[in-house]
């Protein structure tokens, strides 16, 4: 073989050999890779949701019930949390999360090969979170499945059986709540179409605040409604709630980026304007109409603004945070005090008129603020010139509603053939804390 021949041969070797060591970096680099930074920041989002139903959503709608109820209230945010969790880690995470091996049906609902978490081992990754264990992301989801059947129960308060109320949770989580997060953020048809919610803005308060109208409108109004005074009892708890509910709600918002990164920063920025914008909105509200900004007025309106932000948080800048935020302190105020009165359906705690409402407002104004460049110079709305954007999110709206709304009827209904949902009219009267429960608030 002559010098010539060798040259050649050997550029073919060592080419071969460069496409080799550049094919298995690439694969090296791809393969997902635990940060522990993430990791850490993550486990905390998850504490700080956790902390939004017990002890947050507990002390808030406990506080703004008859002292009759208070602790019956509290015990379905602590009851709620205990069988969401064990159906979560049973079922739940697995038709949420993890694909269909139809296709067809992974469209609708996920798979089945999760069933007690048994496949996720200590060092397991899901997809959605590549840099994170799965049992973290796992974690951090139960969360949200945590609270969104929770926040229902501020509709229905004081007149709904607690054991009732159990079986409602429980069906109402694998039947309304996975169902819906598998649309959106599990591979689902909406997450397909395009649809943004960040961080729960339909798949946690429309279908929470839909529900909460639905099992109101079924159950009827509570004894003397109209007539009897039933103002909270103790506005100071729910002061510490809504402000526990603030606090944590960076981990459900910032949390949502899954990372420990700038999305995060914006998402946390974004909730803090819009909330405080939201709580000014509903008090210049108040006081214009109603000649006095009442302290339930502003925490209401602080709650309203962080549901309206949580579909936005992570898709907004600033500027678009604030003008949500405004929106969503003004409309919801509308919405919990003269809807109501106009239609005469007894929200007892307003999950439809903060929460539904709130929800609503947020997924829409995301498709109308949203942009595709909100860490730089160039901002822009209805996503950059995308005005399509705007029906997806309309799909978004309407199908987790009219979703949420039939099959939370039939729930009900098929619970109140079987269990009863309502208390007696007695046990109405006298308080459901020593009834149902065999114990009272002192003092």
């Amino acid at each position: 073989m002559n010098i010539s021949n060798l040259k050649k041969a050997a550029l073919v070797a060592l080419t071969s050999v460069g496409a080799l060591v550049a094919t298995a970096g690439s694969a090296f680099a791809a393969a997902p890779k635990i940060d522990s930074g993430d990791t850490a920041w993550m486990i905390t989002s998850s504490a700080l949701v956790l902390m939004m139903t017990i002890p947050g959503l507990a002390l808030f709608y406990g506080g703004m019930v008859r002292r009759k109820n208070v602790l019956a209230t509290m015990a379905q945010s602590f009851g709620a949390t205990c069988v969401i969790t064990v159906l979560w880690m049973i079922i739940g995470y697995s038709i949420a999360f993890t694909p269909n091996p139809d296709a067809s049906w992974n469209q609708f609902i996920g798979g089945f090969g999760y069933l007690f978490l048994k496949p996720m081992g200590l060092n397991a990754v899901s997809s959605l979170a590549p840099t994170i264990p799965e049992s973290v992301y796992m974690f951090f989801q139960m969360t949200f499945a945590i609270i969104t059947p929770a926040l229902i129960a501020g509709a229905l308060a004081d007149r709904m059986k607690f054991s009732a109320f159990l079986w409602f949770m429980a069906l109402w989580l694998l039947l309304v709540y996975c169902p819906i997060a598998h649309w959106v953020w599990g591979g689902g048809w909406l997450g397909s179409a395009g649809a943004l919610d960040y961080a729960g803005g339909t798949v946690v308060h429309l279908n929470a605040g839909t529900a909460g109208l639905i099992t109101c409108l079924v159950l009827g109004k509570r004894t003397g409604y109209g007539t009897e005074n039933m103002a909270p009892h103790n506005l100071v708890l729910s002061i510490i709630g809504a402000s526990l509910l603030w606090v944590g709600w960076f981990g459900f918002n910032a949390g949502s980026a899954v990372t420990a990164n700038v999305n995060a920063g914006m998402a946390a920025a974004a909730t803090q304007i819009a909330t405080a914008a939201a709580s000014l909105g509903w008090m210049v509200a108040e006081w214009i109409i109603a000649k006095k900004p009442s302290v339930l007025g502003m925490i209401s309106g602080a709650v309203a603004g962080l549901v309206a932000i949580t579909p936005a948080s992570g898709f907004v800048d600033p500027t678009g945070a604030l003008i949500i935020g405004v929106a969503a302190g003004v409309v919801c105020y509308i919405s919990a005090v003269w809807m109501k009165r106009l239609f005469g359906y007894d929200d007892a705690l307003d999950a439809w008129g903060v929460h539904g409402v709130g929800g609503a407002l947020g997924a829409l104004l995301t498709g109308a603020f949203a942009s595709n460049a909100i860490n730089s110079a160039a901002h822009g709305w209805l996503i950059d010139g995308n005005f399509g954007q705007m029906w997806i999110q309309l799909e978004d709206v309407g199908g987790t509603f009219i979703y949420c709304a039939v099959v939370t009827f039939i729930i009900l209904k098929v619970i109140d053939m079987i269990l009863g949902l309502r208390v007696s009219p007695e046990v109405e009267v006298e308080g459901l804390d020593i009834n149902l429960h065999g114990e009272t608030v002192h003092g």
